[in-house]
């Protein structure tokens, strides 16, 4: 039987299952073809939505996890070309049988089937939950909150509150997707770089030594004495003996000689920069950094290819921010830390909302290819990026 013929009897076969809800999972793995845009893996489930059946497809890549939701009456299309096109890997699971897809590199399929020794879900179907988990759960009153005029003291959150509780849990769940990278057998060093009114910074402290019952260290820097006062006034209020702030400049500072994780929001321009820099020398585990007012590269890019988008002024803004943020993620990435770039609130609250994660394995190895992208990027647009010149301790130096 040819390839095609293979597919419709696979498409007769499973599509009653799929709309019957009795088609409880399936995994798509082993790509067809490889890269960073290239999902290695794919798991499929029903799920109950209110608009009725829907097959969700889970896509895993190298540094995230997307999420689809597809009709059921629909879904059949998306499996059989997952088949055709994407994995030569299937597994699918039905309540009575399970199939063993594989594909050859001609694309011929071997298909096996089985009786489902597993024991099936008593409920194949799971509701789609849109209720999140989140790090911190409203309704019980949390001390830092109250006195932070984010939560009332039965632990209820102020309705003007609730975009910054959101703000608060968003960071939480960034921290708790790095934990792993932390040490656990000393205490924790953190230093946030313009900390401001410090409510993640709080935040920080409260879920890593209540939640989490770790040993911390954090500073709070800032160039604002009235805020650090006020900021010291808290702390102490709230009996956070492990927590400072410090009047001072982000370039300038030299309290320390070895930081575990690196928090720097909102920091202007070049600052932002200058404390990426203070993190990789002092060889921080976890750099969590959001960019604001981004102006270095706006005079200096040019490209006569790019006319139309840099002959307009906003266009030019966007790019020049956009460009900015890559070169630091590039750069991070070619002396050896791993990178991510995140949405850190929603767009519709601030156009300042893109988080840059990045963690250091336990051996930093340069790499030369992202190195190489880097360099060409940046004549591409002919630009020239301070944090090149910050870290160029750690960077070859000719290019």
């Amino acid at each position: 039987m040819n390839v095609d013929n293979q597919l419709m009897e696979l498409h007769k076969e499973l599509q009653p299952s799929l709309l019957a809800g009795t088609l409880y999972q399936a995994i798509f793995s082993s790509p067809k073809i490889k890269g960073e845009q290239i999902a290695n893996k794919v798991v499929m489930r029903p799920i109950q939505l209110k608009e009725g059946l829907f097959y969700q497809f889970e896509s895993y890549y190298t540094n995230k996890v997307l999420h689809q939701n597809i009709a059921a009456a629909e879904a059949i299309e998306t499996l059989i070309s997952l088949i055709q096109e994407k994995f030569k890997q299937i597994l699918i699971k039905e309540k009575s049988t399970q199939l063993y897809i594989l594909s050859n590199k001609k694309g011929q399929l071997s298909i096996k089937r089985k009786h489902n020794e597993e024991q099936v879900p008593e409920q194949t179907i799971k509701p789609h939950n849109r209720q999140k988990r989140r790090v911190l759960e409203e309704g019980t009153p949390i001390t830092f909150l109250v006195e932070l005029g984010i939560m009332t003291a039965e632990g209820r959150v102020h309705a003007k509150k609730q975009d910054k509780f959101r703000q608060i849990n968003r960071f939480l769940e960034m921290v708790e997707d790095v934990l792993e990278y932390l040490p656990t057998d000393r205490t924790l060093k953190i230093v946030d770089f313009g900390c401001g009114k410090s409510y993640l910074t709080f935040a920080l402290y409260h879920y890593l030594t209540v939640q989490q019952q770790r040993n911390i260290e954090i500073i709070g820097l800032d160039l604002k004495s009235d805020v650090i006062q006020l900021c010291n006034d808290l702390a102490e209020r709230l009996d956070y003996k492990s927590l400072s702030f410090l009047v001072g400049d982000i370039a300038q500072y030299e309290g320390l000689s070895e930081v575990d994780m690196v928090v720097t929001l909102h920091a202007c321009d070049t600052a932002t920069d200058a404390a990426i820099g203070k993190a990789v020398n002092w060889g921080a585990s976890v750099i969590m950094s959001v960019p604001c007012c981004q102006h270095e590269l706006f005079p200096q890019v040019s490209n006569d290819i790019l006319t139309p988008l840099l002959s307009q002024g906003l266009l030019k803004e966007r790019f020049a921010s956009l460009a900015t943020d890559a070169i630091r993620g590039q750069l991070l990435e070619s002396i050896g830390y791993r990178v991510q770039m995140l949405e850190f609130i929603d767009p519709e609250h601030t156009p300042k909302n893109l988080l840059i994660r990045a963690v250091r394995p336990e051996v930093l190895t340069f790499n030369e290819q992202k190195w190489d992208e880097y360099v060409q990027f940046k004549q591409f647009i002919a630009a020239q990026h301070t944090l090149e010149g910050v870290l160029k301790s750690h960077l070859p130096s000719k290019n």
